[in-house]
């Protein structure tokens, strides 16, 4: 691998949160930027809720969580945030706008030697490394919420991305603690997402419908899979703006769908699990994302 040691992580939301946190606890230097100076105090939120889901869940020390908060830095001028960025990982809001916007100035900005990854749950390289100024050295590295204990990162590139960038990020992936998974060719939605989001629909459906509630819906497939959480659940988790703007972008079901959450949720400050509420309401002094 090139060394790789500063990587600035381009938006400070739920994903961007984690994916700063877990990249700051393996030791390398995080660079949160964002465009958004208000957002900075949920930021710094969201940093300490992980700090006690680390503590407890991956067993972290005090010492530990120091040396993390001490590799993490804040800007709100992406000249200064990328200056020195070996990898910059964006996870800002899935609209096609705001990324070519972000894309095109970070292309004249960053230094030559930085290589590009985005985050996005539902575009692909190919639909944003013409912004970029570097398709070469453009790929996708897609992470699962929980990224502590969900820790596969999607690593999908395009046509025109080299080599050299396509295996620096596989083996960043891994010094950071998460198992590469190879998408061989390009696919919205990548592997997990692919499978996730036909269920995710159903499961909107049906309360949509007035099938079943929702904690009925939840209750339903935590006892007949297993599973530790439910579709509205993994909402609450994904964060309610991110599936706003994923619907948004969807069929005729998906837009009525993603009105219902602006209108119910986003105008009411209920954005999901890191906001206190969503679907379910969460204590305040919570320590797990679970």
């Amino acid at each position: 691998m090139n060394k790789i040691s500063n990587i600035t992580i381009l938006g400070g939301g739920n994903m961007g949160s984690q994916i700063a946190f877990q990249t700051a606890f393996k030791g390398f230097n995080v660079t949160i930027y964002d465009i958004n100076v208000d957002l900075y105090s949920q930021v710094i939120e969201n940093l300490e809720l992980l700090k006690n889901i680390y503590l407890r869940e991956a067993h972290a020390t005090e010492d530990e969580m120091d040396a993390t908060f001490n590799n993490i830095s804040y800007s709100f001028n992406l000249p200064e945030a990328v200056q020195d960025a070996d990898i910059t990982i964006e996870a800002i809001p899935e609209n096609m706008e705001i990324k070519q916007k972000l894309y095109a100035e970070l292309g004249r900005v960053a230094p030559a030697k930085t290589i590009f990854t985005t985050n996005s749950s539902t575009m692909l390289p190919s639909d944003l490394m013409g912004f970029t100024g570097r398709p070469h050295k453009f790929l996708a590295l897609h992470f699962s919420n929980l990224l502590f204990h969900c820790n596969i990162a999607e690593i999908m590139k395009s046509s025109e991305t080299d080599a050299d960038s396509y295996n620096t990020v596989i083996e960043f992936a891994e010094a950071i603690g998460m198992i590469p998974i190879l998408v061989k060719q390009e696919q919205r939605g990548y592997i997990l997402n692919s499978l996730l989001m036909p269920f995710m629909a159903a499961a909107t459906e049906l309360y949509l419908k007035g099938v079943s509630d929702i904690e009925t819906i939840d209750k339903t497939w935590r006892i007949a899979t297993g599973s530790p959480v439910g579709p509205f659940e993994i909402y609450d988790i994904v964060g309610i703006n991110t599936v706003y703007n994923i619907a948004s972008n969807g069929d005729l079901k998906a837009k009525l769908f993603a009105q219902y959450l602006k209108e119910n949720f986003i105008k009411q400050g209920k954005l999901g699990y890191l906001s206190g509420e969503g679907f379910y309401k969460y204590p305040k002094e919570r320590n797990s994302l679970k």
